[in-house]
């Protein structure tokens, strides 16, 4: 009789043995288990989606509006996603051949890796990163490889360490700016540096940009806007962060036609189309919800400006996030590590951060706060944080 770690040994895949399960989830189901948790845990908006939004999805299906659509997404959204794109950050797609609908940016990211992967292939990701990256990375055959970014350096990429990573098998990299977990951004001046080694090695580029509306000191600049960059770009994106819409699952690719034409293969054949209702929500918020978008970004940013200013005034050295609505101070000064610290402030305060480890080596020393909580919340995170941090200091 097999027992259940042979079966496991020869049932499973090997790369599916290998991938460890999301670090940010452990935290959310731990504290989820728990009375008096302030969570500042999991990447979602504290807003509910605008009932005209909900509306609209509603109304969709009280007029027969539940068949599939087409594979590539409704068409009256791919033009409106097309128009928000070129109006708001100067990007043209054309929505019948270089625009498809997917469910969540997650399957964006998991088409574009599996269009452009060969086995082999070597994918930088900067780091550090969402967690999903890596292991989708290796989900298509491809080899993820890190390319470190620094506090020193507001956690941005620099052209050195992109050059320093590259090799003959590099084919892609992977970009997220705004980021998840840092919050850092990208100019344009510093985009153009980038880009200018991506054309040097002929390297295909990622660009996931969900949160791209959510950039507050400058404009979000994407780098397909660089001329040279857009027939190699990849851009990424959807409604979950930005529009208050995570539980819909609607993301979208935009690219060039040849690498939307291998993804929309592999989509008619697993996924068909993204949800129906959804789509038609989506389009409700691109015609009608924009201005909502905006009393969001301005509420992010009030919660930014005070929960940055009282990591530091508890004694957590921070930088400023430029975008996302996630803090990433460090914590080195309480002597303990990503984990250790996650694992005791959940245990003895009562509040889930997620270790920065979780998100590449170069997470380590600090922990990932999403300040897209009410005030009254962070101000009582902060104070139960603060009496944690002076406990291990001053040990």
């Amino acid at each position: 009789m097999r027992t259940e770690q042979t079966a496991q040994k020869n049932y499973l895949s090997k790369v599916a043995q290998e991938i460890k399960p999301s670090g940010i989830r452990k935290f959310f189901d731990l504290a989820s288990q728990m009375e008096n948790v302030i969570s500042l845990g999991v990447g979602e908006p504290d807003f509910v989606t605008p009932w005209n939004v909900c509306e609209a999805s509603l109304a969709s299906m009280e007029q027969g509006y539940t068949a599939y659509t087409a594979n590539a997404g409704l068409l009256e959204l791919r033009e409106a996603i097309s128009q928000y794109l070129e109006s708001k950050f100067q990007t043209a797609y054309d929505p019948k051949t270089e625009l498809l609908v997917t469910v969540g940016a997650s399957q964006a990211i998991d088409l574009s890796f599996r269009a452009i992967l060969n086995p082999g292939d070597e994918v930088l990701v900067v780091e550090p990163s969402f967690v999903a990256y890596a292991p989708t990375v290796s989900l298509a055959g491809g080899v993820p490889v890190p390319v470190p970014t620094s506090h020193e350096n507001n956690f941005k990429l620099m052209p050195d360490m992109l050059e320093r990573a590259i090799t003959n098998k590099t084919k892609a990299i992977l970009l997220c700016f705004p980021s998840n977990p840092t919050g850092a951004t990208m100019t344009k001046e510093e985009l153009e540096q980038i880009a200018r080694i991506i054309e040097k090695h002929d390297l295909i580029v990622l660009s996931d940009e969900i949160y791209a509306e959510l950039s507050y000191d400058h404009e979000h600049y994407s780098i397909a806007r660089i001329p040279e960059m857009r027939e190699r770009t990849i851009l990424i994106s959807g409604f979950s962060k930005a529009f208050a819409m995570t539980g819909w699952r609607l993301g979208y690719v935009a690219g060039p036609q040849v690498f939307l034409q291998a993804m929309l293969k592999i989509h008619q054949y697993t996924m068909m189309c993204a949800p129906t209702m959804a789509q038609y929500g989506a389009l409700e918020a691109l015609t009608n919800g924009l201005d909502d978008v905006q009393k969001m970004i301005r509420s992010y940013r009030q919660r930014r400006n005070y929960f940055v200013k009282a990591c530091r005034e508890i004694g957590l050295e921070c930088h400023t996030p430029g975008g996302a609505f996630y803090a990433f101070p460090s914590i080195r000064a309480t002597g303990l590590t990503s984990d250790e610290f996650a694992e005791r402030l959940l245990e003895e305060e009562r509040v889930a951060v997620v270790p920065g480890s979780v998100f590449g080596s170069g997470g380590e020393g600090h922990i990932r706060c999403s300040y897209a909580r009410s005030l009254e919340e962070l101000q009582e995170a902060i104070k139960r944080m603060g009496r944690f941090v002076q406990k291990y200091v001053k040990q």
